[in-house]
């Protein structure tokens, strides 16, 4: 337990230096789609969304797996004291990555005018996903140097990278669509933010990583056994990110043929808002990678067995209710900050984010733990299950139902992988989520969530009023329920303060919560025990 708090307490300051970054930025680029929101119709944002698509899908069949590679690899040999043998890694990585992003660049170019005019049957969506195909080689370079700065564990470095390319996207979109570009101009200033934060990336990379390895390891590298080392690794789990995001993809080009570009853009506005719970996901997902590929399951199967049920308890604390009070504020949410004509997008976003709510069983956490165990091959098996529910489920429903269809399909066809993944972890490593504390915290949730509800609707005033009224209720509720009925203990807030006492201020400002819900929980525990006597 002990060795797990110190894995915890770096991971809780890699997490918060990702969550700086994550917020940062996503908080940038939402003032900057808020400003798109309202200086463009929703016609033209759909025609917008819709371009991005064909780069989307053309950057599934670009990392084979590699910057997964970089990352379990550079982390293992930092793990070993061997960071020496991390410069090849990278470098190997970093020119593979280079060289697919340039060749699949060239032949979206190639492409551009039979997809705008056979498979979308927008013409002028042309050159709009002509400019967007210099983002697949532009974060091809970008992702490398993420990749490698996760497994060096400087997550500040990564949140650097996140902030420039959000700066750069919330300028120049905003910019070139107000002087007249519109679809174009926003296109142009989110393909220039990827160059931008490309060339900041690779830098940076250099100065703190590459220029010093060199030094201590200067012979001469081997590329070739390096990449086949790393491809052995990466292609299958390259292959289930292939599979998953092709089904996103497919899900993207029906969404584009059966519904209308103001529905479209109703999604789109959805699923920006709900890029705030990336706040919180996204740190977790990264950070828990490395810890786990430091971890030997042969030798150390209780320590596996520790971190892996505390992350998904702490990461559920944390999520579940951040994704029930999105529930229960999308409206004054998007209401306040997109305006009114969106008025489709609160029910969108309150059906898309529960999804998240699979994090009480470990669905946030267990294909880390796969990816950091080299477990590649059961992660592509659980996407190939997936993608046999999800083209069906696709073909019926997003004709039928559109954009309701779609949102159901994204939920529906995770759930058979999911449950077996987590089945499969028990199976082989005795590794589960305590779903006792898991349900307690989703009755939490559920309590602070009815409790918002009924506070707004009696309030009734503006939605701004109503944001703020509502996210203070929540808040309220649930940092007296949640310790009230037992699904956070006294042991977790201790190790959850040992875990972010490496934050300085930050950890004396995240006590003050933790110290109101200790209070609740020792009187839980002596009202738990009185009854037991």
């Amino acid at each position: 337990m002990q060795k797990a708090l110190e894995m915890g307490k770096k991971s809780a300051t890699g997490s918060f230096q990702l969550f700086i970054g994550v917020a940062a930025s996503t908080i940038i680029m939402a003032i900057g789609t808020i400003i798109l929101a309202r200086l463009m119709t929703p016609e033209e944002y759909g025609l917008y969304s819709i371009a991005l698509v064909p780069s989307y899908m053309a950057i599934l069949f670009r990392d084979w797996g590699v910057n997964s590679a970089i990352t379990k690899y550079v982390a293992s040999a930092r793990a070993e004291n061997k960071e020496e043998h991390a410069y090849e890694i990278v470098v190997s990585g970093t020119l593979f990555e280079a060289a697919i992003g340039l060749f699949l660049s060239i032949i979206l170019v190639s492409l551009s005018n039979f997809i705008a005019l056979t498979v979308f049957q927008r013409p002028e969506a042309t050159s709009l996903i002509m400019i967007t195909s210099l983002t697949i080689s532009a974060g091809a370079l970008l992702t490398a140097a993420q990749s490698s700065f996760v497994g060096f564990e400087r997550m500040e470095l990564n949140s650097l990278t996140n902030i420039c390319q959000a700066v750069v996207k919330t300028v120049a979109s905003p910019i070139l669509v107000f002087v007249g570009y519109s679809a174009l101009g926003a296109t142009l200033g989110y393909t220039i933010s990827f160059i931008a934060a490309a060339i900041i990336g690779l830098a940076i990379l250099y100065l703190t990583a590459i220029r010093r390895l060199k030094r201590r390891n200067p012979q001469k590298i081997s590329i070739s056994q390096t990449l086949k080392k790393m491809l052995r690794y990466g292609v299958p789990l390259s292959i289930a990110s292939i599979i998953s995001g092709f089904l996103m993809q497919f899900y993207a080009f029906l969404m584009a043929i059966y519904c209308t570009d103001a529905m479209i853009g109703n999604y789109q506005v959805a699923t920006q808002f709900a890029t705030l719970l990336t706040f919180f996901t996204i740190p977790i997902s990264t950070v828990m990678f490395p810890v786990f590929s430091k971890i030997n399951p042969q030798k150390e199967r209780e320590l596996l067995q520790t971190v892996f049920t505390s992350s998904v308890k702490y990461a559920a604390l944390i999520l579940v209710p951040a994704t029930m009070a999105v529930m229960a504020l999308s409206k004054p949410m998007i209401s306040t900050l997109f305006g009114e004509k969106w008025v489709y997008a609160p029910f969108f976003l309150t059906l898309y984010v529960t999804n998240n709510l699979f994090v009480i069983f470990g669905g946030l956490i267990f294909g880390n733990l796969l990816a950091g165990l080299g477990e590649t091959k059961t992660q592509m098996k659980l996407s190939l299950l997936t993608l046999t529910f999800g083209i069906p489920l696709a073909l019926i429903l997003i004709p039928a139902m559109g954009i309701l269809g779609l949102i159901l399909v994204t939920i529906i066809a995770g759930i058979p992988s999911t449950f077996l993944g987590l089945y499969w972890i028990w199976k082989h490593y005795k590794a589960k989520a305590d779903i006792k504390s898991s349900i307690k915290i989703l009755t939490s949730s559920s309590i602070a969530t009815v409790a918002t509800l009924l506070t707004i609707n009696i309030t009734k005033y503006a939605y701004w009023i109503e944001l703020i009224v509502g996210g203070l209720t929540f808040l309220i509720i649930y940092l007296i329920i949640a310790p009230t009925i037992g699904a956070i203990n006294q042991t977790d807030i201790n190790n959850l303060k040992t875990m972010f006492s490496g934050l300085g201020l930050i950890s004396k400002l995240l006590n003050i919560p933790l110290s109101i819900m200790g209070k609740f929980s020792k009187l839980y525990e002596k009202s738990h025990i009185s009854n037991f006597r």
